[in-house]
């Protein structure tokens, strides 16, 4: 087993946060491509979203059982194996343009990026404690924000020039650079393996879903990035379909989604002292408050403007609600720190993409009035869970005092 050296250390650290946005570059890149690709497969609209969702739910899915192996056989050569296979799989979707080969490809290829982030973001509390811990795990969000942005806006230029495909040979050929990265500069974090014991872990996982603070902040980081999803799903066909703009367009708004998402995560970082209930409740407050306006000023005609202004606003919010949410359910049970991430993690992409393309078809969003339909339709929902998160959270605190 390579154990990580010392003077290594730094650039791993580098290598880990690089790796965390992996997941969202797999997810993003090809969104200006689903217009071009539905039509060059022959299938439905639906049918091509299907494949992102597919990737989300085996992403999801399969970190209910990763935390646990990575705690008990390492991180490093799992990652390693990993990201070779991720290449060939987005070397094979490139190659084999046929859509049953796409959606297996990226069920395999969720399951290793599952096994990729997992790793990673357990790689920290391996090596970090106390403020230096917070201070990573508050980033998290914000650099995995860099994949909305960077991948779309890649993504619309490369289908422009070169078609669909090139997205996937990308994919593949930045893998393979992150494998000789790794393979140079990395190696085993994990200091004190769990024995691989299915009765202790399946007691552990009972425990950490039985916390009902813990499992309702997974529902409300899940559909808040599901109402993302929703976008990301249905502004590809609004604007190249119904508006008549190009990829490239689509690409640079999902950019301005990204952005928002990442600038609504370093409002949440600055404001880290802030009282959770507080800051949490004016956001959906904000979010609700520019839906009803997205609803009702598309009344008088929608266009790429009008629909941009009022993601941008609707994002910078869920972004900062994204961020706080998520720190609170990584730090929540510091002793499982694998398990803990794959839960995170798992649920929330099992939820997001369930709720992401149930509301997006249920509500056929094709319009700017239908989007802003289905993000209402989900923030009440959210917006309930959060009033019933809020309560237990309070009551976990009061205990922790009261065990102290």
């Amino acid at each position: 087993m390579r154990i990580l050296q010392e003077n290594h250390k730094g650039f791993s650290t580098i290598l880990a946060l690089a790796l965390i946005p992996l997941s969202g570059f797999a997810t993003d890149i090809y969104l200006p491509s689903l217009p071009a690709m539905a039509n060059d497969l022959h299938v439905s609209a639906s049918a091509v979203q299907l494949s992102l969702v597919l990737f989300m739910f085996s992403v999801g899915i399969s970190q209910f059982f990763i935390g646990s192996i990575l705690d008990s056989f390492g991180r490093y050569k799992i990652s390693l194996a990993s990201l070779a296979l991720f290449s060939i799989t987005s070397f094979v979707i490139a190659l084999v343009p046929n859509i049953y080969v796409i959606y297996a490809m990226r069920i395999i290829q969720g399951i290793t990026i599952a096994l990729i982030v997992v790793g990673k973001r357990a790689y920290f509390v391996d090596l970090f404690t106390g403020e230096k811990l917070k201070s990573y795990i508050s980033m998290f969000s914000i650099i995995w924000a860099c994949a909305p942005i960077m991948a779309p806006f890649l993504g619309g230029y490369l289908q422009n020039s070169f078609g669909w495909r090139s997205n996937f040979y990308f994919l593949g050929g930045l893998s393979l650079v992150f494998l000789i990265l790794e393979l140079i500069y990395s190696g085993e974090s994990l200091k004190h393996y769990h024995p691989f014991k299915l009765k202790l872990i399946a007691q552990t996982y009972k425990g950490m879903l039985q916390t009902a603070d813990f499992t309702l902040g997974l529902v409300i980081i899940g559909i808040s990035f599901g109402m993302v999803v929703v976008y990301s799903l249905s502004s590809p066909f609004i604007i190249e379909r119904v508006l008549g703009y190009s990829a490239i367009t689509t690409g640079y708004s999902s950019l301005l989604s990204g952005f928002s998402l990442m600038t609504g995560g370093i409002i949440a970082k600055s404001m880290i002292k802030k009282p959770l209930a507080q800051k949490v409740s004016i956001a959906f407050a904000v979010q609700i408050t520019l839906v009803l306006l997205m609803i009702f000023t598309s009344s008088f005609g929608s266009s790429l403007y009008t629909l941009i202004g009022f993601i941008i606003g609707i994002h910078i919010a869920g972004g900062f609600i994204f961020n706080i949410i998520y720190g609170y359910c990584l730090s929540r049970f510091s002793k499982n720190a694998g398990i803990a991430s794959g839960l995170t993690g798992g649920v929330m992409y099992m939820i997001s993409s369930i709720f992401s393309y149930g509301f997006a078809n249920l509500f056929k969003v094709k319009t700017q009035l239908l989007l802003g339909v289905a993000d209402f339709a989900l923030l009440v929902i959210v917006t309930i869970i959060f009033i019933t998160f809020n309560k237990y959270r309070a009551k976990s605190l009061v205990e922790a005092k009261v065990i102290s």
